[in-house]
């Protein structure tokens, strides 16, 4: 009897269900679109009971399509957007509000002035995070001070807070069970990463009260049962991880020293530390990549803030392209950039810069640069973003990058990953299965209910597309790489 895994892939822009059978194969998949809102600049939210019922009609719909039974589920892994946060009556499972997006900055201000009370070493030391709107915790105090029945219910121990992966538990639980797994918790800031759970001195510093939050549960194993009434069975949910997480472990990146990007709107980029918390000098944050059996494993983690998102530029805005699979043969008509870069730096810099002041150029162009040219130079910034935020992690670790397994949207562009293999001088591979957030998170949830017994069993069931064989670097790569970094220089708005 085949044994049958539910992956719901929960996103900032979409939610997915994927059902593999146990060997690994997908039988079936649907995905469902929604826009979040912005009802202020700088703030991203979305409404909560969409987030669910998008997801709940996912689910039904990838049954249907497979003609599968609720009951013949083995098991359910999830993975979602991570940050993201909202509050609920935990008597009538009503929410306060949006979910407020990891995006969204309306908390910024709130940040500013607990840095400047001096905290922040300590935050970072307990937590691995920078003390940013990103994570969830000032998200939470937020919504205590807007929301007018936030606090009363908090007070009177009613009140939940929950990330995404929260929610949808407590949704197919029909509101039995409060869990969330150490990945989820680790991008809180509210995590101690020495500890494993809650930090009373962190959730003091936030004011945030301990009873409003989830339990922190392993990523692997069975941690709830669904309700007959929600599906239409019991249903064990064994498994649980953020998406970037989840798509480590999908890429099954289970050695010290293994890494992955997605190259998605933006690229994020985990190397698997083991056992061992990396503190890094270079703005690299630190985080759990997942924890099975009580133990945790560790990854260091670095972002690019706009990858895939560029390319939609020089799409929409520009007209340089008609559809993105038109850069690649683009950059392919000519055989270089000819000194022309591209900076997308149009939310500032991320790691290893951190310069939110920093803004987007084009330059090094002549009057014989073409639109190939730009957009070649657009592909080649994916990577050297890239390149720059490997090399940080191999100075913080010590330890020599052997591999880049890659996933997302842009991993099927031939020549950005021809180039990225390339430029860092090692074997660039893109798996057969791209859904690499989803399949990590059915992996957990294979592993968490025996369908495979070891991370070894798990990484027979990985498989390659295409992998890249770096090409010898010459004098004109370095230079390209060298001019690469004076362009970043000019697109600074302070000094570096």
């Amino acid at each position: 009897m085949r044994k049958l895994l539910l992956a719901l892939d929960q996103g900032t822009s979409s939610s997915r269900a994927m059902l593999f059978d146990q060997d690994a194969q997908l039988l079936a998949a649907h995905s469902i679109a929604f826009d979040c809102a912005y009802p202020h600049p700088g703030w991203v939210e979305v409404d909560a009971m969409m987030l669910w019922q998008t997801q709940l009609d996912c689910i039904r719909t990838v049954l249907q399509h497979a003609d599968v039974a609720a009951h013949q589920l083995h098991a359910i892994g999830i993975t979602n957007q991570r940050e993201t946060v909202l509050a609920w009556n935990r008597r009538t499972g009503e929410a306060l509000g949006p979910a407020i997006v990891w995006q969204c900055r309306r908390t910024a201000a709130q940040c500013q002035r607990l840095r400047e009370s001096g905290i922040e070493t300590e935050v970072r030391e307990r937590t691995g995070l920078l003390l940013d709107a990103y994570f969830s915790a000032t998200k939470m105090r937020w919504i205590l001070d807007h929301y007018p029945a936030a606090q009363v219910l908090a007070d009177l121990g009613e009140l939940c807070f929950g990330t995404i992966d929260s929610w949808l538990i407590w949704q197919l639980t029909d509101g039995k069970s409060h869990l969330t797994d150490a990945s989820n918790a680790s991008r809180t800031l509210l995590y101690n990463l020495a500890l494993g759970d809650w930090d009373p001195w962190l959730l003091e510093q936030f004011r945030i009260p301990r009873n409003c939050l989830a339990k922190v549960c392993d990523s692997s194993g069975v941690v709830a049962v669904t309700e007959d009434a929600v599906l239409g069975a019991s249903i064990p949910i064994a498994g649980i991880a953020g998406d970037q997480q989840a798509a480590l472990f999908g890429q099954c990146c289970f050695t010290h020293g293994m890494a992955k990007n997605t190259y998605g709107t933006g690229c994020f980029l985990l190397l698997n530390t083991g056992v061992t918390r990396v503190h890094s000098a270079h703005g690299l944050l630190s985080t759990v990549a997942w924890r099975i059996a009580g133990r945790s494993t560790f990854a260091l983690e670095g972002s690019v803030f706009v990858a895939g998102a560029l390319i939609q530029w020089l799409r929409d805005q520009l007209g340089l392209i008609s559809t993105a699979a038109e850069s690649e043969t683009l950059a392919l008509s000519i055989e270089s950039s000819e000194g022309v870069y591209v900076v997308p730096a149009f939310v500032g810099l991320g790691a290893p810069h951190w310069d939110s002041a920093a803004r987007g150029l084009i330059c090094g162009l002549t009057r014989g640069s073409t639109r190939a040219h730009i957009v070649r130079a657009a592909l080649e910034a994916v990577a050297l973003q890239n390149l720059d935020l490997l090399r940080c992690m191999q100075f913080d670790t010590g330890v020599p990058l052997r591999e880049l397994r890659v996933d997302g949207g842009m991993s099927s562009n031939g020549f950005l990953c021809q180039f990225q293999a390339d430029i860092l001088g090692i074997p660039v591979t893109r798996p057969q299965q791209a859904e690499s957030t989803a399949f990590g998170a059915a992996l957990l949830a294979g592993l968490g209910s025996g369908v495979w017994t070891s991370l070894d069993e798990i990484s027979r069931q990985w498989r390659a597309d295409a992998t890249y064989q770096p090409r010898a670097i010459d004098s004109k790569s370095q230079d390209l790489i060298g001019g690469w970094h004076m362009a970043l220089a000019r697109a600074r708005l302070k000094d570096p």
